[in-house]
């Protein structure tokens, strides 16, 4: 049998009255008060009278019972630190996603509700959701934990409809899986109608004068000489359209059908403004930075308007 170590400070404490052995056999001297408190399945336990001499031999060590449990020492030591007051120990950073999900199934297993709460708050990190989605969402639905899945399923639509493998997929059922992709689908799609009535755009500038750098049609006679289209898709107040402009809302309505975000948009309008600036066109160059820095900030609020009034059908 390995021989057991205590663990680091404050679970080393002399006057604890309890020790908890992690599955690594790291020995945790802890206070059962503060455990109680926390968990009533901790309070059951302690409640439950110590074996006799007469019938089993409870083991000991250093004068205190020793309770093996089945996590690992990193798994314990992060649960007993969101168990004790906060003058004795500060919540643990959870900023790998294993650590979540251990953390997290443990809170559930010690009915440590208040902890599945906090510990939620770890997929709540946009660092995170921002790298991770998918993990966030399969981590916070199998802890049945509504906001946080929604939220990471909004994030979800930063990245392909078609998702690669990821470590938590098993996390997800089948039915899981497919109301997470209808719903990524069903965003591109209502994005995707913003494409059909351009009025948006009219009502948010009301004139062309405020707008002049989307026609190329500017004070004063200084046109641009950048090449229109006759035929405009986009068209909102002027006859004809700029055929980089066009090009751009092409382009980015089809990258939105895929990934129906603001950062789509924000991606795309960068693009546009290098392109244009290479153009070396005296009246666009200079202005299409601020036009379309406005513009994408308009396009960004509508497609989130949009896609927010989109319904994912997960059960919980």
């Amino acid at each position: 049998m390995s021989i057991s170590t205590y663990a680091a400070s404050p679970f080393d404490h002399a006057k604890a009255d309890v020790i908890l052995r992690s599955s690594d056999n790291i020995d945790f001297r802890v206070f059962k008060l503060f455990l109680s408190l926390a968990s009533p399945f901790f309070e059951t336990l302690f409640d439950i009278p110590q074996p006799t001499e007469e019938t089993e031999e409870q083991e000991t060590k250093d004068g205190l019972p020793v309770i093996p449990v089945s996590e690992g020492s990193n798994t314990l030591d992060a649960l007993l630190r969101f168990c004790y007051p906060c003058t004795l120990a500060e919540d643990p950073n959870l900023e790998e996603l294993k650590d979540v999900v251990d953390v997290l199934d443990a809170a559930k297993k010690y009915s440590l509700d208040a902890i599945e709460r906090k510990v939620g708050q770890a997929l709540l990190n946009p660092k995170i959701l921002k790298v991770e989605p998918l993990r966030c969402f399969a981590i916070a639905h199998r802890g049945q934990l509504r906001d946080e899945t929604l939220l990471a399923a909004r994030y979800t639509l930063r990245q392909p409809l078609i998702p690669s493998w990821f470590e938590e997929i098993e996390l997800l059922t089948a039915t899981d899986l497919l109301a997470l992709l209808a719903y990524h689908q069903k965003c591109g799609n209502a994005a995707y109608t913003l494409k059909m009535n351009t009025s948006w755009i009219k009502t948010h500038y009301g004139s062309s004068r405020a707008c002049s750098w989307l026609s190329g049609e500017y004070a004063n006679g200084n046109n641009c000489a950048c090449t229109r289209t006759k035929k405009p898709k986009y068209k909102v107040f002027a006859s004809e359209t700029l055929q980089w402009w066009e090009d751009f809302m092409e382009e980015t309505f089809l990258a939105l059908r895929d990934k129906p975000c603001g950062a789509t948009i924000l991606a795309a309008a960068e693009k546009t403004v290098q392109h244009v600036k290479g153009l070396n066109c005296d009246a666009c160059s200079p202005r299409v930075a601020e036009g379309m820095r406005d513009f994408s900030a308009l396009f960004v609020r509508k497609v989130e308007e949009t896609v927010s009034k989109v319904t994912l059908e997960l059960e919980f």
